[in-house]
């Protein structure tokens, strides 16, 4: 059974109830009456990993606190000798500035997107995505040097073994976000460079003339990994 509904100032002929719900849904001409679908979906998307990370962090946290063996000390553990002494946590300070930083980058990238500014956008695009692949870098250096020393993902010289194998699923999973979002970075940038979004050139991730959304998109995508990165500095280098 349908009823008539006004909205905005005409009557709209839609089923009641859940049938009602559902159509709003499917048709997209309500529940994302301000948003796409592209937009709308990555939210999804970035919702679901979420769990995941928190997932993640919270079996970090309950191996950490029922472990009867002593935690390594991650001021010891991420230390650099440098000039005759150790210093602690210096490179982990250094990855974290270099990602908070393409944050900001990212963006002033979407907002020459909407400026139509093809050249500025597609430079501050180019600059996150290499910041990025610092981050990415820097934390293979961090991993070769921790297996250098002997750590594992059952075993560490510096206390409990589960140490090794939190450190490297979440940050290896970290890890694995940045570089995915350093490639469609490089995508994007190329697309906005070539100006695909002015001209309607169709192709691979080509939205409609004139609508640079797939670079704010991107950006939802990168600050959300910065996010995700703050967390890990707090619960795993700063605890």
């Amino acid at each position: 059974m349908a009823h008539s509904v006004q909205t905005h100032g005409e009557a709209d002929l839609r089923p009641a109830g859940l049938r009602g719900v559902a159509a709003d849904f499917s048709s997209d001409q309500r529940a994302f009456k301000t948003a796409s679908w592209g937009k709308a979906m990555m939210w999804i998307f970035l919702l679901s990993d979420t769990f995941v990370f928190g997932c993640f962090l919270i079996a970090y946290m309950t191996a950490r606190m029922s472990t009867p063996v002593a935690w390594p000390n991650p001021s010891e553990v991420f230390a650099l000798h440098i000039g005759g002494q150790d210093v602690p946590l210096i490179l982990i300070a250094i990855m974290t500035f270099v990602l908070i930083s393409s944050s900001g980058t990212m963006a002033m990238a979407v907002n020459f997107g909407y400026r139509r500014d093809r050249r500025v956008t597609a430079i501050l695009m180019l600059l996150t995505a290499l910041l990025g692949a610092t981050f990415v870098s820097m934390q293979a250096f961090e991993w070769t040097k921790l297996i250098t020393e002997g750590v594992r993902p059952w075993e560490n010289p510096w206390g409990a073994a589960q140490f090794g194998s939190t450190f490297f699923m979440i940050t290896g999973f970290h890890g694995t976000h940045v570089t995915i979002g350093v490639i469609f970075l490089l995508i994007i940038a190329r697309k906005v460079w070539r100006g695909d979004f002015d001209v309607e050139r169709r192709g691979f991730f080509t939205s409609r003339k004139g609508r640079y959304e797939a670079v704010e998109i991107m950006g939802l995508y990168w600050h959300f990994v910065d996010l995700v990165w703050v967390f890990i500095f707090a619960f795993f280098y700063l605890w």
